[in-house]
C-alpha cells in the first residue's frame, strides 16, 4: 500500500516529496529509504533515541485483545468520528493498526497512513487493512507527512504533537483524540496494582493542543467486558503498566482473580479543528 500513500509521506531529512522506485522510498536529492519485505518502511533517522517503543510483547497482547473484540465499541466510536468526505486518514501512534482499520472500512475509497515508532507495531499494521500504508515514525519528531494533505487524524492513547499535527492537516481537517478516563479498567487497577489515569488528564490534553487548535465536540464512552485470566494479562501486557510491572507476579495475581471479572472501560473522545 506504500505505492497508494507515498504522495502524502516527506522525506524526514528534507521535507521534499518521496516517489517509490521498486523497494526504495527516494526525495529529488537523493534520499532513500528501503521498504522492509512486511511491506513498511523507517523514515526514522538520525542517532537521537526515538520515544518510548511498544516491546514485541506488548504488541502481541495488544493484538490479541483487539481481536478478541473487548474494545469494539471503541472501535466503531472512532470510525463513526471520521467525516464521510475524508480521502485520507492517517493514525499518529497507530500500533497495530486496529482503529485505522476500521475508519477505513467505513470510508470507501479512503487511504490510510499507520505512523508508529514501534517496528512491531507497525509490521502489523502494514497488513491491518489493504488501503493502509504504515510508516515507522517517532510523534514527537517532525512528522514524515507533507503539509495540509491528511483530512483526519486519529491520535489513540498516544502522544500529541500539536505543531505537527496542525501542520499536516488540512485547513478543514480534524483530530479526532482518545484517552482513558479515571475509570477505566476498574476494579483492575485497584486489585492489581496498575497505573491509574490522574485526574488532570483532560487538562493535560488540553494545553498540548489548544495552542493550534479549538475543541468542537467530546463525548465518554463507557461500558462493561467481562475477561478471563488470558484477556486481563492481555490488557496489563498492552498497556503502560506493562513497563512496571513483573510479569511472573502479575500472574500469580491474575490467577487470585474470579474466572471472569467484571471490569469497566471508559475513555473520552475529543473532536479538534484549526483555530479560525
Amino acid at each position: 500500500m506504500l505505492d497508494d500513500v507515498v504522495e502524502h509521506l516527506a522525506c524526514p531529512v528534507c521535507r521534499g516529496s518521496l516517489t517509490l522506485e521498486g523497494r526504495v522510498l527516494r526525495c529529488a536529492l537523493g534520499h532513500g529509504f528501503d521498504v522492509a519485505r512486511q511491506g513498511y518502511v523507517s523514515l526514522l533517522t538520525g542517532s537521537r533515541v526515538p520515544g518510548t517503543a511498544d516491546s514485541a510483547a506488548m504488541v502481541a497482547a495488544r493484538d490479541a485483545f483487539l481481536a478478541a473484540g473487548h474494545y469494539a465499541p471503541l472501535a466503531e466510536a472512532v470510525a463513526g468520528a471520521c467525516r464521510g468526505g475524508a480521502k485520507v486518514v492517517a493514525d499518529a501512534g497507530a500500533g497495530t493498526g486496529h482503529y485505522l482499520a476500521r475508519a477505513l472500512d467505513g470510508l470507501p475509497g479512503a487511504t490510510g497512513v499507520a505512523l508508529d515508532v514501534s517496528k512491531h507495531a507497525i509490521r502489523r499494521a502494514a497488513r491491518a487493512h489493504p488501503r493502509l500504508g504504515a510508516v515507522v515514525a517517532d510523534v514527537w519528531r517532525p512528522l514524515p507527512l507533507g503539509d495540509d494533505t491528511i483530512d483526519v487524524l486519529l491520535n489513540v492513547f498516544a502522544p500529541r504533537n500539536g505543531a505537527e499535527f496542525a501542520r499536516v492537516l488540512k485547513e478543514d481537517g480534524e483530530l479526532v483524540v482518545v484517552t482513558p478516563t479515571s475509570r477505566h479498567l476498574a476494579p483492575l487497577v485497584e486489585r492489581l496494582g496498575l497505573l491509574s489515569v490522574d485526574e488532570s488528564k483532560e487538562r493535560r490534553v488540553a494545553e498540548s493542543l489548544n495552542e493550534h487548535f479549538v475543541e468542537t465536540g467530546r463525548s465518554t464512552l463507557a461500558f462493561e467486558m467481562a475477561l478471563g485470566h488470558d484477556a486481563v494479562e492481555a490488557v496489563v501486557g498492552m498497556g503502560p503498566s506493562a513497563w512496571h510491572t513483573d510479569p511472573e507476579v502479575m500472574r500469580r495475581k491474575i490467577a487470585e482473580l474470579p474466572e471472569m471479572s467484571p471490569v469497566e472501560a471508559s475513555f473520552r473522545m475529543s473532536i479538534f479543528k484549526h483555530h479560525l
